[in-house]
């Protein structure tokens, strides 16, 4: 069965095969959706005897993906009736003895091909080594085609989506996060102790941003048809980058987090999505995104949107720079802000003043506890 929402899967990969024991809900086999990995747990202990669908296969909800026969391959290699035993010669009887040791019986109704598959492929000709290496005069110079993940098509669709149906703009700032340093630096120890979680920039960053979001409306709405839907509540989008491609699992009600809170689940999030253990409901709704491409390096970018947000949060690397401060040329750690937002909904000023709302707010942290 698969869920609601998700009308197809690919086999990713199997944990089992044919001939192997399996135990009720255990893992077999992983299929892959354009949002989440799933798991299929072994719904009775046995052995598996057969794959019906190989890796790379799509399947719907509802198909056989493999059959499991009952019992264990001990039980299955002791079951060999005695009466088919007795008409048999000394030799042969010694040979059908011989047999079973290496392989289980084929149950009732599947042919004996099936019933004992060969585990060890034969190793391919050297042609065939590479199938999908295209040879050229050059050896040394070959390209791999390799099907794209279903998440990876997923978010070409999406951005492909966003580009043609919004009318996207970006706006751009800057960020002094001397203060926010210094507080980090200050309390970190006994954050840590207290929560037993570090505390990070990014629970700063969603602070300021529900903030401004109250005081802007129109980044927390999006365009349904000819309406639009202003939120009341503060689900933050936060972008994570997997080996599979961009996940984005959400931070529902952030208005109510406090910063352990926020630092705890980015980090329960980022496990779940290094192991692909994102759940449906991990990723499903959301009214604002951040994405962070600051921990890669990146100086500065312009964030595309999430249908159907109306804005997006760019962060980057922070880097110290000299400043004018007072009169004074200071080194300070700086980081550049991106703020793209579909100018439908978002008027150009507010689409400012929402970021230097941020930007106010996080040279100014005491401003967070005030609501200043």
């Amino acid at each position: 069965a698969l869920p609601e929402s998700v009308r197809d899967a690919t086999v990713a990969e199997w944990r089992k095969r044919p001939g192997e024991n399996v135990k009720k809900n255990e893992n077999l086999l992983d299929l892959e959706t354009d949002k989440v990995v799933l798991e299929v747990p072994a719904p009775v202990d046995g052995v598996l005897q057969e794959i019906r669908h190989e890796t790379g296969d799509k399947v719907r909800g509802g198909d056989v993906l493999a059959l499991i026969a009952p019992g264990s391959i001990a039980a299955q290699a002791a079951s060999v009736a005695p009466s088919a035993e007795e008409p048999l010669s000394p030799s042969a009887r010694r040979k059908a003895l011989e047999g079973s040791e290496t392989a289980a019986p084929a149950p009732s109704g599947v042919s004996p091909a099936k019933a004992a598959p060969d585990l060890s492929p034969p190793t391919p000709p050297a042609a065939e080594a590479a199938p999908h290496a295209v040879p050229v005069a050059n050896q040394h110079r070959t390209v791999q085609r390799v099907p794209m993940t279903r998440l990876r098509a997923r978010v070409a669709e999406r951005l492909m989506q966003a580009q043609h149906d919004t009318a996207t703009l970006t706006t751009f700032n800057e960020v002094d996060l001397q203060r926010i340093v210094d507080l980090r630096n200050q309390y970190k120890a006994t954050f840590e102790k207290e929560h037993g979680i570090k505390l990070g920039i990014m629970s700063f960053f969603i602070k300021a941003t529900v903030e401004a979001l109250k005081r802007y409306p129109a980044a927390n709405a999006s365009i349904d048809g000819e309406d639009i839907l202003y939120h009341n509540y503060y689900d933050i989008g936060i972008a994570v980058s997997t080996a599979r491609g961009l996940v984005v699992p959400i931070l529902r009600d952030a208005d109510r987090m406090t910063f352990a809170t926020i630092e705890r689940t980015i980090v329960e999030y980022s496990q779940k999505a290094r192991e692909s253990k994102l759940s449906l409901d991990d990723l499903t709704g959301g009214t604002f995104s951040i994405t962070n491409g600051g921990i890669f390096g990146s100086m500065l970018s312009t964030p595309i949107l999430n249908p159907p947000q109306s804005a997006i949060l760019g962060m980057h690397a922070i880097k110290e720079r000299p400043v004018a401060e007072n009169g004074q040329v200071v080194i300070r750690p700086m980081m550049y802000l991106a703020l793209s937002y579909d100018h439908r909904l978002i008027d150009g000023r507010d689409a400012v003043k929402f970021l230097f709302a941020i930007k106010e707010l996080l040279e100014d942290p005491a401003r967070l506890l005030l609501h200043l």
